[in-house]
C-alpha cells in the first residue's frame, strides 16, 4: 500500500479530485444518425418493472434497451472493419482502461468552423509548448461541443461536427503510443468523415484498427488541466461487444482554478 497511501489520503483530503467526464444518460441522449439505408444505434429507452408497488413492494427497477453506441461510450477495436479480430469490450486489458490525459484545446477553431478538422500542426504547436504526448495515455479533444449536449439538435448539428483529419489520425495510430482518443462529439470522427475521399472515418479506421481506443460525448473537459490527469474508462465488459455505454472519471490535482474558470465567474 506503500503507493496507493498517498493517493487514498489526498482523495479523501480533496488534494486529488475525482472529476466526472461522463454525460448523463437518459431518453434524451442525443444517438448517431446514419443514412437511412444502414441500420440504426437504439436510443436509451426504459421499461419499468417495479417502484414499490405490487410488482415490488420494496424496490425499484427497470429494464433498459439501448445501442452499445449510446452516450458516452467505449469503442473497442472490433467495432471497425480493420479492427477485426482485435480485442471486444471484455477482452481489453484493465490496465490499458486507465492512463494520462493530454487535452487539446480547439475551442476557437470550432467555433469558427463546425467542420474543423484537427492536424499534425495542432498537435506538433501542443508538443512545443507542454512537451510529448504522454506514453501509453488519453488524447483528449476539447471543442466545446459539450455546451450543445442538452440540445440534441445543436448536438448532431445535421451531421457537422468538428474532428481529426485523415493523416493525423494515421500519426496517431502509427507513430504514437497513445491508448485512444476522447471527444465531446457523438462520435470519434469529425460528422462529415463519412464522406472522406481519401478515407472514410479515419479514426475509426486507424486508431481502432491499430487496436486503439474510443470514448465519446466525454464533459467537463475544462476542468482537466492540459497534462496531470489521469483518465479512468470503465466500459461493461460485454462478450463480444463492439463498445459499451461507459463511466469515465479523472483524477485531478486541485490547484488554482483555470484562468477561463476565473473569466467565467467574473462574467457572472
Amino acid at each position: 500500500m506503500a503507493l496507493l497511501d498517498p493517493l487514498a489520503s489526498a482523495l479523501l483530503s480533496g488534494a486529488v479530485e475525482v472529476v466526472d467526464l461522463t454525460t448523463p444518460l437518459s431518453e434524451h441522449t442525443p444517438v448517431i444518425e446514419l443514412p437511412p439505408e444502414l441500420g440504426q444505434a437504439r436510443p436509451f429507452e426504459r421499461e419499468l418493472i417495479s417502484r414499490y408497488d405490487a410488482n415490488g413492494p420494496e424496490f425499484y427497477w427497470n429494464n433498459i434497451r439501448l445501442s452499445e453506441h449510446t452516450g458516452t461510450h467505449f469503442d473497442a477495436p472490433v467495432h471497425w472493419l480493420s479492427g477485426r479480430g482485435l480485442d471486444d469490450v471484455a477482452s481489453v486489458p484493465p490496465a490499458r482502461l486507465v492512463g494520462p490525459a493530454a487535452v487539446l484545446d480547439v475551442r476557437a477553431q470550432a467555433a469558427a468552423d463546425p467542420d474543423y478538422l484537427i492536424t499534425r500542426e495542432d498537435l506538433d504547436g501542443w508538443a512545443e509548448q507542454h512537451g510529448p504526448l504522454p506514453e501509453h495515455g488519453w488524447l483528449l479533444l476539447r471543442t466545446g461541443w459539450d455546451a450543445r449536449a442538452e440540445d440534441p439538435d445543436r448536438f448532431l448539428n445535421g451531421g457537422r461536427s468538428p474532428g481529426i483529419g485523415t493523416e493525423c489520425a494515421r500519426w496517431l495510430a502509427e507513430e504514437t503510443s497513445v491508448l485512444g482518443i476522447g471527444v465531446e462529439t457523438v462520435g470519434i470522427d469529425a460528422g462529415a468523415a463519412g464522406s472522406f475521399a481519401d478515407r472514410p472515418f479515419p479514426c475509426h479506421w486507424h486508431l481502432l484498427g491499430a487496436g486503439k481506443y474510443g470514448l465519446t460525448q466525454l464533459r467537463n473537459l475544462d476542468r482537466l488541466p492540459v497534462t496531470g490527469s489521469m483518465v479512468m474508462a470503465a466500459p461493461l465488459p460485454i462478450v463480444g461487444g463492439s463498445g459499451s455505454p461507459a463511466r469515465v472519471l479523472a483524477l485531478v490535482e486541485k490547484t488554482e482554478k483555470p484562468a477561463d474558470e476565473h473569466e467565467h465567474e467574473h462574467e457572472r
